[in-house]
């Protein structure tokens, strides 16, 4: 006898084609190797199958089951639609939301192996991935977000009904146009609560309807008296009651605008939500994903050496393995940069070597963990507490390096030449390791904007200041529209000036009375 469903071979499929049953018993063989060899710890999983238009859907509402409407998605969906009818991009095999329950979404296009290694990839790898890296534990809450979303959804059409289309949309134009600039970096979000969000909401909005007075428009500007002292004594003084510096420009908004509604505060904190949301995804990419292509490559396997899946089954899936670890070359017109797929899975793999058959340049390297044989413990401590920063600091190896070819190049905008600072040897293995790892600092590669200084109570002027590194201006086009939307949501002059982080010496300034409104 058989088990029911599976082939008297012990396969769990055969072909192409699945069912439901085929999806259970696949799941089930591979939670087996998951959970008690890899030692994987996940959220309850929830597996859904969508249709080729729901995942463009999805693309469109950056990957969220539920999102509000906004014009700029049916625009990302008619232009992602283009593409895919024309054969130019095709679309991911699944899609998976950091929350709890982890939902998975597989295109019922897939076949059956297909099925096998997407479910593997994204419902156990990036599930253990959002469940126990301490970025996701610290910045976001999986079990809350889609109660939120649901009243964010809402929230904005019952917004839309009640103060139009145009008023509700030209309040998330400038919402999104801050995103980046809306997250908190280096302080813990407040923790969502959301069966207590609608009733907190409701109980704010109320309050803040029935005490709200545009009276306060009208009111003179205060006029500074006393010598530059007693100025300086303001300026501290108020700087300390309002928290200032401020990184997290939205918050500053929402919570200091002299001219929101309560309404347009609370579409604020919306989009302040799901930007600090995707916070930790920017900052784990290699992580993420070489996470989880390294456990759908070893359930994999370890099912095809088990008798699980044919030889044409495991040929499927390596090809569409080998495609999404493919790294194009500098001189190849698809180069955009590190594959993180590519770079990811090949640390994971390289700590995999390390840890079981070390070289001498291993254990000169790494002398804890090299020939220890623990490399699932040592995978387990590098998901659960790095970033992609940290973990490259740490954990790339001279033989990826050369692997990659990697090298360094010095470009200094005073010199009419690039100049190759380390290339893979002996003495350019820490160079490149620590140019590549801080080429992965949030911190590096966005800009540095934060609110500095404001007059509640003089001419309101806002003034935000950019701290420039090594020279990296803003784009003049997108600094001086990005100035229109805060000036859009503070109702006064807005004004930034750059300053070099390093010397203090002030680089520009503009303000919105240059760019106009």
């Amino acid at each position: 006898m058989t088990e029911k469903g599976v082939s008297s071979s012990g396969l769990l499929f055969s072909g192409s084609d699945w069912n439901f049953e085929t999806l259970a018993r696949l799941y089930d063989a591979i939670a087996e190797i998951a959970l008690e060899e890899l030692k994987l710890d996940i959220y309850p999983n929830q597996l859904e199958i969508i249709s080729s238009e729901q995942m463009l859907d999805a693309y469109s509402s950056i990957g969220m089951p539920l999102m509000y409407q906004h014009w700029s998605f049916g625009k990302r969906f008619a232009f992602e639609e283009h593409l895919y009818r024309k054969g130019y991009r095709g679309l991911a095999y699944e899609l998976v939301i950091n929350s709890n329950p982890c939902i998975t979404y597989l295109m019922e296009e897939n076949t059956a192996a297909m099925q096998a290694l997407v479910t593997a990839h994204a419902a156990f790898g990036h599930n253990h991935f959002f469940k126990n890296n301490y970025m996701f534990q610290r910045w976001t809450d999986a079990g809350a977000i889609l109660s939120y979303m649901d009243f964010a959804k809402k929230y904005v059409a019952r917004c839309e009904e009640r103060y139009g289309t145009s008023a509700v949309e030209a309040i998330l134009d400038s919402a999104h146009a801050l995103m980046d600039q809306g997250v908190f970096r280096y302080r813990r979000p407040p923790r969502l609560s959301s069966e207590k969000e609608r009733e907190r909401v409701r109980e704010r909005l109320d309050y803040e309807a029935q005490t709200y007075s545009d009276l306060w428009r009208t009111l003179p500007r205060k006029k500074t008296e006393g010598g530059s002292e007693e100025r300086d004594r303001e300026v501290r003084e108020r700087k300390r009651n309002l928290h200032l510096p401020e990184e997290n420009l939205l918050y500053f908004l929402e919570k200091n605008s002299l001219i929101l509604e309560p309404w347009q505060r609370e579409l604020l904190r919306i989009v302040r939500v799901i930007a600090q949301y995707f916070y930790p995804q920017r900052q784990t990419k290699v992580m993420n994903e070489g996470c989880a292509t390294f456990v759908h490559h070893t359930i994999m396997n370890r099912l095809y050496d088990k008798g699980k899946i044919s030889e044409g089954a495991m040929l499927e899936i390596l090809q569409s393995h080998s495609n999404v670890i493919f790294q194009p070359g500098f001189d190849d017109p698809r180069f955009s940069g590190l594959n993180p797929y590519a770079l990811g899975f090949a640390m994971m793999k390289d700590i995999e070597r390390i840890c079981t058959e070390p070289t001498p340049e291993d254990r000169d390297w790494f002398p804890d963990i090299a020939g220890s044989g623990n490399w699932r413990e040592t995978l387990l401590d590098a998901w659960a507490n790095h970033r992609d920063e940290s973990f490259i600091l740490q954990y790339l190896s001279p033989a990826v390096i050369r692997r990659f070819r990697l090298f360094q190049l010095a470009d200094d905008a005073g010199t009419p030449y690039c100049e190759v600072a380390a290339i893979h040897n002996e003495r350019g293995y820490e160079a490149i390791r620590s140019a590549l790892a801080r080429s992965y600092d949030i911190g590096i590669i966005q800009p540095d904007v934060q609110v500095v200084d404001v007059d509640l109570l003089g001419d309101r002027h806002l003034k935000l200041q950019h701290r420039v590194r090594n020279g990296v201006l803003l784009e003049e086009a997108t600094r001086d529209a990005t100035l229109r939307h805060v000036r859009r949501l503070w109702g006064y002059e807005v004004s930034l000036e750059g300053i070099d982080a390093v010397t203090g010496e002030r680089l520009y300034e503009r303000s919105t009375r240059q760019v106009g409104t």
